[in-house]
């Protein structure tokens, strides 16, 4: 069975309308985690925190999503 490992991270936007951090070089990762009831808790932790922050947000990324293991690998992942 594959993984499902979630990366939670976040921080300031320019406008808590967008999703534009204000400073990428402080954005805060929180962690990756083995599933996604794991990275909810501490999403919501590092959320609750920062709540008297309009312009502070976390986000969980699915960062099983982003690799498929039966598609075909890159040129570069061929180099290995």
């Amino acid at each position: 069975m594959p993984q499902r490992l979630h990366l939670v991270f976040g921080g300031e936007l320019k406008d808590p309308k967008t999703k534009v951090f204000r400073d990428v070089d402080k954005i805060d990762i929180v962690g990756i985690y083995p599933n996604y009831a794991a990275a909810f808790d501490a999403w919501k932790s590092a959320a609750q925190q920062s709540v008297d922050n309009a312009h502070m947000r976390y986000f969980i990324a699915h960062l099983h999503r982003l690799r498929d293991e039966e598609s075909a690998a890159s040129s570069t992942e061929e180099l290995g």
